[in-house]
């Protein structure tokens, strides 16, 4: 309801609405058991960092300055730590179709908790026949801003898919992270070029699709290698993208 009253015609409800939407969904993204921190895992970082010395990751360096008849560099020595992976994330919102009430509500809801799983390195972007920035990746764009943004959206025109997820995966190229995802927000009922090819190119694709509109989602995911999930409803969205992002 409070979703609906966003876009309401009386300006001083709307703001009211507005207030009130961004403060409700960033308590439901907080809501259930406490993101994971992670499981450690090891990684390579350059050996300037501590860790192992990993040989086989380091040979170019030590052949190189083997050859120069001098000693190696660390920045030219690879090491292997264990820790956890962190994650940059990057949301694409399908607003090409009907943006209001319930669906609304759940794309806010999952932007807010893409905040919360990666506060330094996620971006938000709105699709319908063109891309818009709702969030840059290493913005300081607060969490309350974002969802507003994302609750003033109005479904509407085409589906360019795949420009969408050439769009995220441009976005995430500036991403410190080892790890990068593209959570896709959608029914996947794209309306012009086949975005398959262009999904097959993305690292790590998480399909998040409406569980009364998920059939043409799960194809797509699956011909493209992506993972998907269904939602059904606002509450359920912080707690799948916690089980998906690990």
């Amino acid at each position: 309801m409070v979703a609906d009253l966003v876009h309401a015609t009386d300006e001083s409800l709307r703001a009211q609405a507005r207030r009130l939407a961004a403060r409700l969904v960033i308590d439901r993204s907080r809501s259930g058991r406490p993101v994971r921190s992670g499981t450690a895992r090891p990684r390579l970082v350059p050996a300037g960092q501590g860790g192992d010395l990993d040989v086989d990751a380091s040979m170019e360096g030590i052949v190189t300055a083997r050859g120069e008849r001098r000693p190696a560099d660390l920045d030219e020595l690879t090491a292997r730590d264990w820790g956890r992976q962190d994650v940059a994330v990057c949301l694409l919102v399908d607003a090409s179709g009907s943006m209001s009430g319930e669906r609304l509500a759940v794309a806010a809801t999952v932007a807010a908790a893409c905040a919360l799983r990666a506060p330094a390195q996620h971006a938000v972007l709105a699709f319908a026949g063109d891309v818009r920035p709702l969030r840059a990746l290493h913005s300081g764009d607060a969490a309350a801003t974002v969802v507003d943004r994302v609750l003033a959206l109005r479904g509407h025109g085409v589906t360019r898919l795949a420009d969408a997820l050439r769009a995220a995966s441009a976005e995430l190229a500036g991403a410190r992270a080892q790890r990068r995802v593209v959570v896709l927000l959608s029914d996947c009922r794209h309306t012009d070029e086949d975005p398959v090819a262009v999904a097959r190119t993305v690292p790590e694709l998480v399909v998040l699709a409406p569980r009364d509109d998920a059939e043409q989602a799960h194809a797509f995911a699956s011909a493209s290698g992506a993972r998907c999930a269904e939602l059904a409803g606002a509450d359920s969205a912080p707690h799948l993208l916690r089980e998906l992002l690990g």
